[in-house]
């Protein structure tokens, strides 16, 4: 065994110069943004000031060590719970609470603004989920059917708890990103295909069922507590020009900004189509109406690049609860660019999950810097030590 190399050989240059590209990215889409004029504020200096908070909590998130966040797991998840329960329980009449577009989901601290708990608990859900799934392989070493049903269960019952705090709010998109990160730990937790090919099976035949009778059963679905706005989504997504004047209207200007921009766009600043929200949610409009199909292509590579370095660190960790951490992180992250993009282009319905590193929001970047912390943390720490091929020899 010997030490590796010198922390600053240790830290991840690539990982940051990618993180250093998405800033400029979103300082850049924000600044066009704003041109529209849909509100009277400079959001660059914000935006700015996040991201240098988010440094802030990637140094502070690296300094520990992965085994640190092991044994911190369940305060850390719990503590996460306990945000998402006060949100619930405090009346809205309180200042502390602050509902936006329909959904009670932030807390409003004077001094500081708008925090979204459910942005932090998906990196605290990963971590609880990590340490669950790493305890049960340890005790189980001999896997079998029994014991990947208890696995199943108990990821279940972490997964259940944060999921329904998440729906009271209401949010569904957030919930549909807990519904991600979980079907990828499933996944790299090794449980046998037996048990989760009919649950996955069943599932996607159930979300095919509810969809059709979104689309012909809506007196049925009624009863069970579904209301006319949630088909309207459906509808305005399959058919967004005969719904214009409302839930169709967003997915219409968007689509046309990012038309619009054709191959080469309109260059920085040149926006002429009015898209609502278009510096949070629908960012991917303004990238594409300015720089066009090349500027928006290389933001997915961008993208790409991003996923598949954190792919690789994830493969060369030898440590499977930092390897269960990596993996539901990248999850967390694919599902968000994804959902976004595929909700301005009309490929998924809108469900207001906005895209990482470059939607404007504190909330949701400190969220996404927590979690790449994480990874971070995960890399530096796993090279401290490391076996020599001549000590194998």
């Amino acid at each position: 065994m010997k030490i590796d190399k010198k922390p600053v050989d240790r830290f991840d240059w690539p990982l940051a110069f990618i993180l250093l590209l998405f800033g400029t990215i979103s300082i850049i889409a924000i600044s066009s943004a704003q041109t529209t004029g849909q509100y009277n504020i400079n959001f660059i200096p914000s935006q700015i000031q996040w991201y240098v908070i988010g440094s802030i909590i990637i140094a502070m998130t690296m300094y520990l060590e992965p085994e640190q966040y092991k044994k911190a797991a369940w305060i850390i998840y719990g503590g996460g719970i306990l945000l998402l329960a006060i949100l619930y329980i405090l009346p809205e009449s309180m200042e502390l609470v602050h509902r936006r577009n329909g959904a009670k989901s932030w807390f409003h601290l004077p001094g500081i603004g708008s925090i979204q708990p459910a942005e932090f608990m998906k990196t605290f859900f990963i971590i609880g989920m990590a340490r669950t799934i790493t305890k049960h392989h340890e005790r189980y070493l001999e896997k079998t059917l029994q014991s990947d049903f208890l696995l199943l269960g108990k990821i279940g019952a972490v997964f259940i708890i944060p999921f329904i705090f998440i729906m009271l709010q209401p949010d569904l998109g957030t919930g549909l990103v807990f519904i991600a990160i979980t079907v990828a730990l499933i996944i790299v937790a090794g449980i046998t295909w037996k048990i989760i090919l009919p649950i996955f099976v069943g599932a996607a035949t159930l979300g095919l069922t509810l969809l059709w009778m979104a689309l012909y059963a809506q007196e049925f679905l009624a009863k069970f507590g579904f209301k006319p706005y949630h088909f309207e989504r459906i509808y305005s997504w399959i058919d967004p020009y005969s719904y214009a004047s409302n839930e169709g209207r967003h997915l219409i200007t968007s689509l046309n900004a990012i038309g619009s921009g054709e191959v080469f766009g309109k260059g920085f600043k040149g926006r002429e189509v009015y898209v609502a929200e278009s510096h949070t949610d629908f960012i991917f409009s303004v990238i594409g109406e300015d720089w066009g199909f090349i500027g928006a292509s290389l933001v997915i590579c961008l993208y790409f690049f991003l996923i598949y370095h954190m792919t690789k660190i994830t493969l060369e960790l030898k440590d499977p609860f930092s390897t269960y951490i990596c993996a539901g992180i990248i999850a967390m992250i694919t599902f968000h660019v994804f959902e976004n993009i595929g909700m301005t282009t009309q490929l998924l319905p809108i469900t207001g999950i906005p895209l990482p590193f470059i939607s404007y929001g504190g909330s949701s970047l400190m969220g996404n810097m927590l979690a790449i912390g994480l990874v971070f943390s995960m890399k530096f720490h796993h090279r401290t030590y490391m076996f020599s091929s001549d000590d194998d020899e």
